[in-house]
């Protein structure tokens, strides 16, 4: 399950997402193109998705914004809270702005750089074996390390749910925040998310991509990833504060490790960068995977110790009041 991790807290993978798939009856359904027809539908009925906070310090508001980093065409238009809270920021922080050629051209040379552990030619097979049931051609992934092959054969399994990082809340918002002229930060560098998701030496890396192949082949990433997004689509702060007690993901030392290392130890750079942003003068909407808000550790508690008023808003029942 920490391929799944990965996913959920690392927006480059979503920038290095979405080879090409072939037509097929046994395929992951094709994705839905977005035509004019499609967006106008969507902006009809949209509604809000994810988790609102509204943090408030030295007479002006922010926002954070709890985001996944696969999503639906219906999930692209961001419902009225949260587009009204696009609106009164002038700045959009999200980990990785995507539209950055600068950030592009680093997250490419990043991954040509990284390490690429041998695997023993069985673990090899099964990675092909998991590439052709999602119709990828193992061509496209295999010059990857293997900790990004398995994570995005991972992030492969959504398209039966109808989930693709095309939609992804953080490359939406990196559109709109470009479209309105606002201000674009990224909260990290590709290269520091890049050296998250590389394994400490070979033998973890095995039992990395051992492991995630488990919960493919069983159908176990594919159930997860979809309760996540029903929960996020869902807006439900309850469901979402315990994860931890129904992903399944914290069994052994390696998980909760990692969880530590892709979670916890990343939520105090992100907490001090949005807050110099805002003490700068900015009123900011920072967007970061759903994960990073909640807890002791989440964002919402850290902005709060740093002196901040924090309000959850709640997106299931009422509208954001500015």
């Amino acid at each position: 399950m920490l391929a799944l991790f990965r996913l959920l807290f690392c927006a480059v993978l979503l920038l290095a997402a979405n080879p090409a798939y072939p037509a097929g009856a046994a395929c992951p359904p094709a994705l839905e193109e977005p035509t004019a027809e499609r967006l106008q539908a969507a902006a009809r009925n949209a509604r809000d998705h994810g988790f609102l906070w509204r943090i408030s310090k030295d007479g002006r508001t922010s926002f954070l914004y709890g985001t996944m980093h696969v999503g639906k065409l219906d999930w692209a238009i961001p419902g009225p809270s949260v587009m009204q809270a696009l609106r009164a920021a002038d700045t959009v922080a999200l980990e990785l702005d995507g539209q950055d050629g600068d950030i592009q051209g680093r997250l490419m040379a990043g991954m040509a750089a990284q390490p690429n552990t041998a695997l023993p030619e069985a673990l090899v097979q099964r990675l092909r074996q998991q590439a052709e049931a999602a119709c990828l051609p193992y061509d496209a992934i295999a010059k990857l390390s293997p900790e990004l092959q398995v994570t995005m054969l991972t992030m492969q399994v959504g398209r039966w749910e109808g989930l693709d990082a095309s939609y992804a809340t953080d490359s939406v918002l990196a559109g709109i925040g470009h479209g309105a002229k606002k201000n674009m930060v990224s909260l990290e560098t590709p290269e520091m998310q890049l050296q998250l998701l590389q394994m400490q030496n070979p033998q973890e890396t095995i039992a990395f991509v051992e492991d995630n192949l488990d919960e493919l082949e069983s159908g176990r990433s594919r159930s997860m990833l979809s309760r996540i997004s029903r929960v996020w689509a869902d807006a439900d702060y309850a469901e979402m504060a315990r994860f931890d007690k129904w992903c399944e993901c914290l069994k052994t030392d390696i998980e909760r490790e990692e969880m530590k290392r892709l979670l916890d130890d990343r939520n105090p750079a992100l907490a001090e960068h949005i807050d110099a942003l805002h003490q700068s003068g900015k009123q900011v909407f920072a967007a970061v995977g759903s994960l990073h808000m909640f807890g002791p550790l989440g964002l919402p508690a850290l902005m709060a110790k740093r002196g901040y008023r924090v309000e959850r808003v709640d997106l299931k029942t009422k509208r954001l009041a500015l």
